[in-house]
């Protein structure tokens, strides 16, 4: 083989061929599901027990080589009786999900709305089991990541792993899609979100598959499940694709109901534009914090790239509308598609970071 084999990693598992089928309806490209029947050999399975699956639209023409893996995402179980519940949902259960997802987005088979990647082989891997495809105690690490939120984490908890399951001259990168979850405190001054993760890496044995540099060298290891403390231990090129106001982040790590039991903050998670001057001055600070997180990144990462825009929303790269449209959001009069493709295509150092909130008129604003 003397052709490079390029993957764009925003999640990952790598699958062999595999079937694969197509329904077009309405333009939209729908894919079939499809159950990896060999998972029981290497002990994956999703919370209840049932087979992990994923979709598959083949690659052609000069993409035919090059692979681009989606993991799903979808939050996390963090005790028995919420991974039970899970375990009945499509969160937790092949059984319970659909057999089909529409592709869109950066996984769009359109040239005109997905110019960089349209002709790879794109997959999209369902996410069931509850711990951003880093649960189970017998893991051994081969089978499951993921791409957006809860994929997106996976991301970074996995990134460098993957590498040594590849050729060696295979190009990988890995992209994270509103994965970057801050170790921050909710404005009851409570940890909430790191208790959350200190119950999932306990819960189901995260602890083992995490970056080891970062375990020895925090006094709390279950504190590398943050991307905050992970990422300079990743030394796969990586692409950061976050919103510094990023919803979920904003209504369960900032905001959690536990922090607002009076719903003081009702109105303004519902509408940015009807959040008072304090609250506002909140939301700056979280913003600030995630910068300030990134801050080493973005000055030290010869090979990184970042889109951090100041739109309210989650997950950007799966949406046609905010991927690549004609009035899809933009940083420095630049798309995501663009930027990523920048990064990865044209070997240009893409780090955007959008002004502050209401600058940006271009933001497609998707709150709940």
């Amino acid at each position: 083989m003397n052709a490079a084999v390029e993957i764009v990693f925003i999640l990952v598992l790598l699958l062999s061929f595999a079937p694969w089928l197509i329904c077009a309806k309405d333009r939209r490209l729908e894919v079939k599901m499809t159950l990896v029947q060999n998972a029981s050999a290497h002990g994956a399975f999703c919370l209840d027990g049932s087979l992990p699956a994923y979709h598959l639209h083949r690659g052609f023409g000069a993409g035919a080589r090059n692979w681009l893996l989606q993991f799903e995402g979808g939050g996390w179980c963090n005790d028995i009786p919420s991974c039970l519940e899970r375990a009945q949902t499509r969160r937790g259960s092949t059984r319970y999900m659909t057999k089909y997802e529409i592709f869109s987005g950066i996984l769009s088979n359109n040239a005109s709305l997905n110019p960089d990647f349209y002709n790879w082989n794109r997959v999209k891997i369902r996410y069931c089991d509850g711990a951003s495809f880093a649960g189970n105690a017998k893991f051994d690490n081969g089978a499951l990541l993921s791409g957006c939120s809860a994929g997106g984490l996976a991301t970074f908890l996995h990134c460098d792993e993957f590498t040594k399951y590849l050729p060696n001259n295979a190009s990988v990168k890995c992209l994270s899609d509103a994965g970057f979850f801050l170790d921050e405190r909710d404005i009851s001054l409570n940890h909430t979100m790191r208790s959350l993760y200190k119950e999932i890496v306990e819960l189901q044995g995260v602890e083992q598959n995490l970056d080891k540099n970062c375990t020895k060298s925090l006094y709390i290891p279950e504190l590398c499940f943050f991307p905050q403390y992970a990422l300079r231990y990743i030394t796969t090129p990586f692409f950061i694709l976050n919103s510094a106001y990023d919803v979920f982040q904003f209504h369960h790590i900032l905001v959690p109901p536990s922090a607002d039991p009076r719903g003081h903050w009702n109105r303004c998670k519902l509408n940015p534009a009807a959040c008072n001057a304090h609250q506002i001055d909140v939301l700056q600070g979280f913003r600030s914090d995630m910068l300030s997180a990134l801050r080493f990144f973005f000055a030290s990462s010869r090979r990184g790239g970042m889109f951090i825009n100041s739109c309210f929303a989650h997950c950007q790269s799966e949406s046609q509308d905010t991927w690549f449209a004609v009035d899809s959001p933009r940083v420095h009069n630049k798309t995501i598609a663009e930027a990523v493709g920048d990064w990865y295509f044209r070997g240009r150092v893409t780090k955007e970071i959008d002004c502050p909130y209401p600058c940006n008129n271009s933001c497609h604003n998707l709150t709940p």
